[in-house]
């Protein structure tokens, strides 16, 4: 027969007082209605200029609004799709986000591993003053911007609205691919090159794979930024022709004897939807990402 148990002295998992297990439940259940609550306040916007875009001006303006729009009303996003301005704005957006994306993570990528692998004289001026040029306020330079693409014959062209928004998106993304390259140990690329890879050779089969997230990361904030820029383009395009997105929406609505607040929305709608994608293909990376750049470095 087996020995009895004193269950005195045998161990048992500790199982928090129902009291306890109740008030914690009750302030999970308000916390989560705290952040669906903030959810929806963020969401509605974005709600309300689709719910907008789908109706008829007349119910725009009526004194009772209109949550569904019922019947669903294509017409202004078929005007805006007719507009022959829409599109060329369309690939001057595409081709300047294009180059932005590629010349800044580039150049980010190259300076960051520079400061952060090298030790040279004056490495840590370069990350000061990369600092302090993030500080400075964008419309400080807009009359000294103008002139040298004035000077250099590069205005109302891709290049020279590129060129700004690269010396705009730069710094940040070098600052942030910096934190990302401090947060992979060195070990790595020099026990891969006791291996027999060259120094080169190292960093692009190791640590580059493990940057990922941050290049993603970089390249996301690059996008934003030339994607939805305004005053620097208004400042730089002073052709109609040569208009972006944001600028072609301004003058769209301009053009208008009266607001066309479906014909806006619409257009709005249809300039996020880029985004929109581009943010469900990355988001995965994006999260660790961000995650992973806010703790390294």
């Amino acid at each position: 027969m087996s020995a009895p148990v004193d269950l005195r002295t045998t161990d048992f998992p500790a199982v928090a007082p129902r009291g306890r297990r109740s008030r914690r439940d009750t302030h999970r259940r308000g916390w989560n209605a705290v952040a669906i609550a903030a959810a929806a306040l963020l969401v509605f916007p974005v709600y309300w200029m689709v719910n907008t875009a789908f109706s008829d001006n007349d119910d725009l303006f009526s004194k009772t609004p209109r949550f569904l729009p019922i019947p669903f009303s294509a017409e202004s996003f078929a005007g805006i799709l007719a507009d022959k301005g829409f599109w060329s704005a369309l690939g001057m957006s595409a081709s300047v986000t294009a180059v932005v994306v590629v010349v800044a993570v580039l150049f980010g990528f190259l300076a960051a591993v520079a400061v952060s692998r090298f030790r040279f004289r004056g490495g840590g001026l370069i990350i000061l003053m990369v600092l302090i040029i993030q500080m400075i306020p964008s419309e400080a330079l807009f009359i000294s911007q103008f002139r040298m693409l004035d000077g250099w014959g590069l205005l109302n062209s891709v290049g020279g609205l590129s060129l700004l928004y690269v010396g705009t998106v730069v710094p940040f993304t070098v600052w942030l691919l910096r934190g990302f390259i401090h947060g992979i140990p060195a070990d790595l690329e020099e026990a891969a090159m006791v291996d027999g890879c060259s120094r080169f050779g190292a960093f692009f089969r190791v640590t580059l794979p493990l940057l990922g997230p941050g290049i993603v990361t970089a390249s996301v904030f690059s996008f934003l930024q030339a994607w939805n820029e305004y005053t620097l383009a208004l400042v730089v395009m002073t052709k109609p022709g040569n208009a972006t997105l944001p600028l072609w929406l301004q003058t769209f609505s301009s053009e208008m004897s009266a607001t066309d607040w479906a014909g806006i929305m619409a257009g709005a709608t249809l300039i996020s939807v880029p985004v929109v994608i581009l943010f469900l293909i990355v988001q995965g990376r994006l999260a660790s990402g961000m995650v992973a750049g806010a703790v390294k470095g």
